[in-house]
């Protein structure tokens, strides 16, 4: 299920999540079952899109991109690159060939059911891309919070799930690991669901 764009004036600020908080870092956005990973991954689009900061989104062949739920959300679709591959290693070279152009502040990669990990060596250049160009990588799974991260070098691991609620969605996003901050960050944002849900 997509969820569609927040509430005016319910996104609460901090300094641990948005996009000045992921520039240059690996991170990774997961949960399992009833999943807002999609709609906190649409925020952070909009936010780059808003610094007039390029943004790409590529998908493997599980991932869940639906263009009218996010143009809904208020997505500028016609400044989204957007790239489908068949596997991880497609979405590893297409993201550090992008991130090498230094023209993206925010790459999002939805890896759908996530692989195991990512090969070491991918998340290296991944990170020392990110870190040159002063921009955000971000990987979308669906996992638990128990299950390990997809590499030693992720350096921010949230959870983000959805509860239905009168009117609408309660999201929350759980930070499980940062390496800058530590864990423990938490916010609960009101939404609601597309047209007819």
């Amino acid at each position: 299920m997509k969820i569609g764009p927040l509430e005016a004036g319910q996104v609460i600020e901090h300094p641990g999540w948005g996009l000045p908080a992921l520039r240059g870092r690996l991170v990774e956005l997961s949960a399992r079952g009833a999943s807002a990973t999609l709609t906190a991954s649409v925020e952070l689009v909009i936010e780059a899109q808003r610094e007039a900061e390029p943004v790409a989104w590529i998908m493997g062949p599980h991932g869940s991109f639906y263009p009218p739920d996010v143009a809904e959300s208020g997505v500028d679709l016609a400044a989204l690159v957007i790239i489908r591959v068949p596997d991880l290693t497609g979405a590893t070279r297409s993201a550090e060939r992008l991130l090498r152009s230094g023209a993206f502040g925010l790459i999002v990669i939805d890896l759908g059911p996530a692989p195991a990990e990512i090969p070491i060596a991918h998340q290296g250049r991944l990170v020392t891309l990110a870190q040159a160009h002063d921009a955000a990588v971000v990987c979308i799974t669906e996992k638990s919070a128990e299950s390990g991260s997809i590499g030693s070098l992720v350096s921010l691991r949230a959870e983000a799930l959805r509860l239905r609620s009168p009117g609408g969605f309660e999201l929350t996003l759980r930070v499980i690991k940062d390496k800058r901050r530590g864990p423990g960050f938490q916010r609960t944002v009101r939404a609601r669901g597309p047209a007819g849900l």
